[in-house]
């Protein structure tokens, strides 16, 4: 009863003096109200490990937490969206959240996970990547923002840059023994594995790493580093750094993110085409949503917890409805749906919808052509696109020959012939026989041919190319 009569107070001196205000920020810090965020990672599958007493921190207090981002690309692919939406939990339980790009971190590599040593990136290669990846982070979370626990964004290359070797050995690297760092996981399987070792730079990341968490914990009052768990070798260094260089009353506290798998065990994150990008440039928002939408029932069931911000009675009722009929893929749709919201946003999505029914559509040739070269493009740049001569239909070509010898559509001139015979063969959307000829009035925009067979409409795209 006190607590409500004290948030209609709150909310009539807002209204009255016309005041924004943070009511999560409020109940934590001045009502003692946190929400259970560790709770809600481990029903999401969120969570793997983390130090002891790092809940009781996040329940008792607004916590100032970060993670790191090292920039060895000029994006973030969503293998990094796992530690976006942890930044993201962060902020809605009412924490602080932090994210670091790693412009100092990232001249070295990390050797966490990797059998051999990363390339060095130049200064200018290294200058637009950190650009690129707080561009992605600004999309996710506001760093303009005035909430009195608005995220905050850093580059360690701030505070690295005039760290002399001297200096840092005697102040950072006396601090921890050489037995400590080589007990690490990270140390041990690429001082033991089969390649060429560890090399001195990478030996020191984890220190170098560790003292970010030192110079957060000092000038921004940050506790608690998160990330990965192949990350909790460099995060507990961290820790260990803030006890020893904090002070006597210093704490520091770790938790981490389990790695995430597809069902068969095999790596997430990857599509045939590589990485998936969350840039529109790199993985067009189509490509992005097809992947979500191509995930197996299994995966789909976790992943909508992991990377959605569905409540947990959305998502129970999301699984049952798709139990009883999952030829409708009520959660892989919903999955797709939720992430490219997040990503690109509600007009990107209605876009890549738009274009995926397209696809399984009786959409005639006419049709695309209306849509223009750019639609057509997204949608049929994934499928096999072998190329003909344009002077090879200059005169007429022989479609058996066309879809075999010349583009191996099929292996043979007889599997051509038996699939143009049943009547299974359609050249931009029209039926075609035995006896057709393909000529340059078949092809559009200037330089394509579409090859449709088979039950499964398998497409092939054939590029016409000039002599």
């Amino acid at each position: 009863m006190q607590l409500q009569l004290i948030l209609n107070l709150i909310f009539v001196i807002a209204i009255e003096f016309d005041i924004a205000i943070d009511i999560d920020y409020i109940c934590a810090n001045y009502l003692g109200k946190m929400k259970n965020l560790v709770e809600e990672l481990k029903w999401r599958g969120l969570y793997h490990d983390s130090m002891p007493g790092t809940e009781e921190q996040l329940l008792k207090e607004v916590t100032t937490a970060y993670i790191g981002f090292d920039p060895t690309a000029d994006s973030l692919h969503i293998g990094s969206m796992v530690q976006i939406i942890l930044l993201v939990h962060l902020k809605n339980f009412g924490h602080q959240p932090i994210a670091l790009v790693g412009g100092a971190t990232g001249m070295i590599g990390d050797p966490s996970g990797k059998s051999d040593e990363r390339n060095l990136l130049n200064e200018e290669t290294l200058a637009k990547n950190v650009a690129g990846i707080k561009s992605v982070l600004s999309r996710f979370l506001d760093f303009n923002s005035t909430d009195a626990n608005a995220p905050v964004m850093v580059n360690n290359y701030d505070w690295m840059k005039e760290f002399s070797f001297i200096d840092f050995a005697r102040e950072v690297g006396k601090r921890i023994t050489v037995n400590y760092m080589m007990a690490k996981d990270s140390v041990k399987k690429r001082l033991s594995g089969e390649g060429e070792g560890m090399s001195f730079t990478e030996f020191t990341y984890q220190l170098i790493q560790g003292y970010d968490f030192y110079h957060l914990y000092k000038n921004n009052n940050c506790i608690l580093q998160m990330g990965g768990s192949d990350q909790w070798g460099n995060i507990t260094t961290g820790t260990e750094l803030v006890r020893r260089m904090g002070g006597e009353n210093s704490k520091a506290f770790a938790l981490t993110t389990p790695l995430i798998t597809k069902a068969d065990g095999s790596k997430f994150g990857k599509s045939e085409g590589g990485n998936v990008w969350l840039d529109a440039d790199k993985t067009s928002v189509y490509k992005f949503y097809q992947f979500w939408v191509n995930t197996t029932d299994v995966d789909a069931e976790k992943y909508i917890k992991i990377f959605t911000f569905l409540d947990r009675e959305i998502i129970d009722a999301l699984i049952d409805e798709h139990k009883t009929a999952p030829h409708l893929r009520v959660l892989q749709r919903k999955l797709a749906e939720q992430i490219t919201i997040f990503v690109h946003g509600k007009d990107a999505l209605e876009d890549a919808i738009k274009k995926s029914e397209f696809v399984f559509s009786n959409f005639t040739i006419e049709s695309l052509k209306e849509e223009g070269e750019d639609f057509f493009l997204d949608i049929f740049s994934e499928f096999d696109q072998p190329v003909i001569k344009k002077a090879d239909l200059e005169n007429g070509l022989d479609i058996v020959l066309g879809l075999s010898d010349l583009t191996n559509v099929f292996p043979s001139r007889g599997e051509a012939r038996k699939a143009l015979s049943s009547n299974a063969v359609s050249i931009n959307k029209e039926k075609v026989q035995v006896e057709t000829l393909l000529t340059l009035k078949d092809v559009f925009f200037d330089k394509y041919i579409l090859v449709q067979f088979g039950k499964k409409k398998k497409y092939f795209v054939i590029n016409v190319e000039k002599d």
